[in-house]
């Protein structure tokens, strides 16, 4: 019976060898009573969590009324995570079409950003209607808690050893066991699976077979060597967000804080998305769906915030700031 209460560790090693750090037995998991809890759960739930007292804190910070974003994070939470899922799952249903079952089994990973902060905007928006807030104030304030969430979440899919990037031997490669990732990246599976599985996607399959070509053993155990994108967004993310709390002093508008982060967020993905290997695709096509949303954020909010800018210098309250 005590062993049972014991948390059962099994990983393999992540190297980065050209700063000397190896880390060794990092788990995707853990076993609690004979129940896997994946650590990639446990992360995003700490994301909430954390991303929720950011926000609470910025509101009392601007003298607002915390309780009206208490109540919103338990619709925000629920609703983003359905639409991270779905549009997951809608562009990359090939993965669940033999089991459509497995759509609802998140603990393996699966959630996209992009899906996340579409579902919340929305949800923000009706709820600031129909709380009757001023909107702009709001999403300012949310958008950091927000952004929070995002620097602390990518670290799951660095336990779910998923959204890395092409070879590199840069500063930062990082080396994964081929055992922990799609098959795809292992040279023991046929080069012509990878083909079938991409065909008329000549880069993905270039990228793919490159970083095969270039896997490592150590150890007895093959390892591939690639950029740990999902590190450069969490640390991209981070440098954003404390640009943002630093300038919220010296916004000109509600609603320039949030637009300002969809313009950062949106450079950081366009760059980050070009060189992940795991992207999801426009339906038949081989262009990134989020790297294509990436430059609409970025040129749609920087329309946006010039419009507001010459609006305000014109003696006009941007509509950003009414009820």
């Amino acid at each position: 019976m005590a062993n049972q209460l014991l948390f059962f560790l099994e990983g393999t090693d992540i190297h980065f060898p050209n700063i000397g750090i190896h880390l060794h037995n990092i788990a995707s998991k853990i076993t609690v009573f004979g129940f896997d809890i994946a650590f990639y759960g446990i992360v995003i739930a700490l994301a909430m969590i954390v991303g929720y007292g950011v926000t609470e804190w910025t509101a009392r910070r601007t003298g607002q009324n915390a309780e009206y974003y208490l109540d919103f994070v338990v619709w925000a939470i629920v609703i983003s995570v359905v639409c991270a899922r779905a549009y997951y799952v809608i562009f990359n249903w090939s993965a669940f079409s033999d089991e459509p079952l497995s759509v609802f089994n998140l603990r393996t990973g699966g959630l996209a950003i992009y899906g996340g902060v579409i579902g919340g905007v929305c949800t923000a928006f009706v709820y600031t209607r129909i709380k009757k807030l001023q909107w702009g104030l709001f999403f300012d304030t949310c958008i950091v808690g927000l952004l929070t969430g995002q620097v602390i979440g990518r670290w799951g899919n660095f336990f779910n050893r998923e959204a890395f990037g092409t070879y590199t031997d840069g500063p930062f490669a990082m080396q994964v066991d081929v055992t922990e990732v799609h098959s795809y990246f292992n040279p023991a599976t046929s080069q012509s699976i990878v083909e079938n599985a991409y065909a008329g996607k000549e880069n993905i399959v270039r990228n793919i077979l490159e970083i095969r070509e270039h896997a490592v053993e150590i150890d007895g155990a093959t390892y591939i060597q690639v950029h740990p994108t999902f590190l450069y967004e969490s640390v991209l993310n981070l440098i954003l967000l404390c640009g943002l709390l630093i300038y919220t002093k010296h916004k000109k508008f509600d609603g320039e804080i949030f637009l300002l982060y969809l313009f950062g967020y949106g450079v950081i993905r366009f760059f980050v998305e070009g060189l992940r290997t795991d992207q999801l695709l426009l339906f038949d096509t081989a262009i990134p769906v989020s790297q294509l949303l990436s430059a609409v954020l970025v040129v749609g909010s920087a329309a946006a915030y010039i419009l507001l800018r010459f609006v305000r210098k014109k003696g006009k309250k941007p509509e950003l700031v009414r009820k």
